[in-house]
C-alpha cells in the first residue's frame, strides 16, 4: 500500500509544475530525456546543478522493510558539442550523442558505503549473514532511438564488478515535446544476472546458512526480474529544478525462492530538487 502512495505523491508533484515547464523557454539538452541530466544549458563549457533528492525505498534487495534516506543530488559536467565529461557522486563518467539517435554513457562508479549491512534489517533478517562489500562498478549503457525526437527508444546497460555482471535490457516512452531535458518518461525493462552477482544479493554460503539458520542458496544466472521505472524532471524557475522517480521490479521464480527475498519485489520512490547554476 505505501508503495501505491508514494507513486500517487510523485504523479501528483508532477501535475503541480506541468504548467510551470511548459512556460519555460526551451534549451537543447544533450538528449531531451529527464532520464539523463543535462546541466550545461545547451551550451559548451561547464554545467553544475546541486541539490538534495529524499527516496523511500526497500531497505534492501528483496525486503520486505523500508526507510527513508536523504542523498545528494546534481553533478559537475563539462560539454564538448555532442560530448559531456561528468563527475555525480562517485561516478566518474563521459555520454556522447552520435547521428542524433544514438546515445553511449560510459562511467566507473566508486563505492559510497556498504552493500548490505545485517542492520538493514530492523527486524532481524539480515542476522548472521554478515556484510557485504561494496565494490567499483563499470557501468557502460547504449540508447537508440526510433526518430530524432526520442519519443521512444530501446535501451541496454551492462554493469560488471567483482562481484559479478548485471544485464538491463528496456524500451521507453517519453511525454512532453520540451528539448531541454525535462518533461517525464515511463520505461519497461527486463534484467539478468550471472551467477555471482545473484548470490552476492540472494546467496547463501554454508557459513552463512550456519549462523543465520536460513537455509544454504547457491543460485545460477540468468532472469533476475521485470521492471517499470518512471521519471519526471521540470523547471520551477530559471535555476530551480525537481525531479522525481517510481521504480517498481518484480523478482523471478528463482530469486523469489531464496530466503533474504522476503517479498516478492522491490520499489522505490523519489523526488527532489537541484540548483542548476
Amino acid at each position: 500500500m505505501k508503495k501505491f502512495i508514494g507513486l500517487t505523491l510523485v504523479i501528483f508533484v508532477n501535475g503541480i509544475f506541468l504548467q510551470t515547464a511548459i512556460g519555460e523557454e526551451s534549451q537543447t539538452a544533450l538528449v531531451p530525456l529527464p532520464s539523463v541530466d543535462d546541466f550545461t544549458r545547451g551550451e559548451d563549457g561547464w554545467g553544475v546543478g546541486l541539490g538534495l533528492g529524499i527516496e523511500y525505498e526497500s531497505a534492501y534487495e528483496g525486503s520486505d522493510e523500508f526507510e527513508l534516506e536523504v542523498d545528494p543530488a546534481g553533478a559537475v559536467q563539462w560539454r564538448n558539442g555532442d560530448d559531456i565529461y561528468y563527475w555525480a557522486g562517485t561516478a566518474l563518467g563521459w555520454r556522447g550523442l552520435r547521428s542524433q539517435t544514438w546515445f553511449f554513457d560510459a562511467a566507473v562508479a566508486f563505492p559510497f558505503e556498504e552493500g548490505r549491512e545485517e542492520s538493514d534489517s530492523e527486524d532481524g533478517r539480515l542476522d548472521g549473514l554478515g556484510d557485504v562489500d561494496g565494490s567499483t562498478e563499470l557501468v557502460l549503457q547504449a540508447r537508440r532511438a526510433f526518430a530524432s525526437d526520442w519519443r521512444y527508444w530501446l535501451d541496454g546497460r551492462l554493469i560488471a564488478s567483482e562481484d559479478g555482471s548485471l544485464g538491463i535490457f528496456g524500451v521507453g516512452r517519453r511525454f512532453g515535446d520540451q528539448t531541454d531535458g525535462t518533461g517525464s518518461e515511463l520505461g519497461v525493462v527486463l534484467v539478468f544476472h550471472d551467477s555471482d552477482y545473484a548470490n552476492r544479493d540472494f546467496g547463501i554460503n554454508s557459513e552463512q546458512s550456519a549462523n543465520s539458520g536460513l537455509d544454504e542458496t547457491d543460485l545460477g544466472g540468468g532472469f533476475r526480474s521485470i521492471g517499470l521505472n518512471y521519471t519526471f524532471r521540470y523547471f520551477m524557475s530559471d535555476n530551480w529544478q525537481v525531479f522525481g522517480e517510481a521504480l517498481y521490479e518484480h523478482f523471478s521464480s528463482d530469486v523469489r525462492d531464496s530466503p533474504i527475498a522476503r517479498s516478492d519485489y522491490e520499489a522505490e520512490v523519489g523526488v527532489g530538487a537541484i540548483y542548476v547554476f
